[in-house]
């Protein structure tokens, strides 16, 4: 069995992290808060000190974590990945939603530090990963991921390989972006059923079932009618926000200049301005609501 460094420990992070201990292997977990990792370490997790005490000795190192701020403590921090004596050729595995600038950068000084860097963003709520179903968007060598496949085959049911480094981030951008129109546009399509005086719980299964649904629509449009944004919040305003920027910010550097995302990240702006950051992405109704009515 392998040993394994997983830093970030949130609701995606847990379920992998549980999925490789459950596979037998020897996991050491590091987290900003320690009490979220708490759990891991009953099921026989290490915990370390600091990202590099977690990925000394390692095999292959994941990280997991919200966005570049976060990323770059684990990797670059004082204690971080990259200060630690680690092997050549250590597997350096990065999961998280990252702009596309910092991936480049990151998988240059993983290089330059002998590990075989892999871009490995995931798709799939926090049950999907607690059962190692995930799906993944690979982007790196074709013998780093035969080499991290073993991993990879736990964590996940799906991995689907889009190229060299940078692509695999490359395309969770273009989708979370999709994905992050679809949500406002089904708000907004809610709020106009609302005031033509449609049954809204009506509405929301049509749009789920029709030519219109999508996973996104069929799972957040009764969540919108339920108006229940505070209870078991898997994704919120501040993440979708986050990914519609980096999202935005791809296509800018590719130079093309979105119209329907910009008016998007709008939206989820507008909701965030409104103090519903901790809330789920769903909240974004309610700040159409305030802005459409005339």
């Amino acid at each position: 069995m392998a040993r394994i460094a997983f830093l970030g420990i949130g609701l995606m992070g847990t379920g992998m992290a549980g999925q490789l201990i459950d596979a037998g292997h020897e996991v050491h977990v590091f987290n900003r808060t320690r009490e979220r990792a708490m759990p891991l370490v009953e099921r026989g997790a290490t915990l370390a000190i600091s990202p590099a005490m977690a990925a000394q000795n390692a095999d292959a190192i994941f990280v997991m974590v919200g966005d570049d701020v976060a990323s770059k403590a684990m990797w670059m921090g004082p204690e971080g990945v990259l200060s630690a004596d680690l092997r050549p050729g250590t597997l350096a595995i990065e999961c998280s939603t990252l702009s596309h600038d910092w991936v480049e950068e990151l998988s240059l000084a993983a290089k330059m530090k002998g590990l075989d860097y892999l871009d490995c963003p995931v798709t799939g709520l926090p049950d999907a990963a607690a059962s190692g179903q995930l799906t993944l968007f690979l982007g790196g060598d074709q013998s780093t991921i035969d080499k991290a496949r073993p991993f990879l085959e736990i964590i996940s049911s799906n991995q689907l390989y889009f190229g060299p480094i940078g692509s695999g981030t490359a395309y969770k951008l273009i989708v979370n972006l999709m994905g992050s129109i679809q949500i406002a546009a089904a708000a907004e399509g809610l709020v106009t059923a609302e005031r033509a005086g449609l049954d809204l719980d009506l509405v929301a299964k049509a749009l789920g079932t029709g030519g219109c649904g999508s996973p996104q629509v069929t799972r957040n449009a009764p969540l919108m009618v339920q108006g229940e944004h505070e209870k078991d919040v898997l994704f919120s305003t501040k993440w979708r926000l986050k990914d519609t920027d980096y999202g935005l910010k791809y296509a800018h550097k590719l130079g093309l200049s979105p119209q329907i995302g910009s008016a998007t990240l709008d939206a989820f702006q507008a909701a965030m301005d409104d103090g519903y950051s901790t809330s789920a992405e769903t909240k974004v109704i309610d700040a159409l609501r305030k802005r459409l009515a005339k």
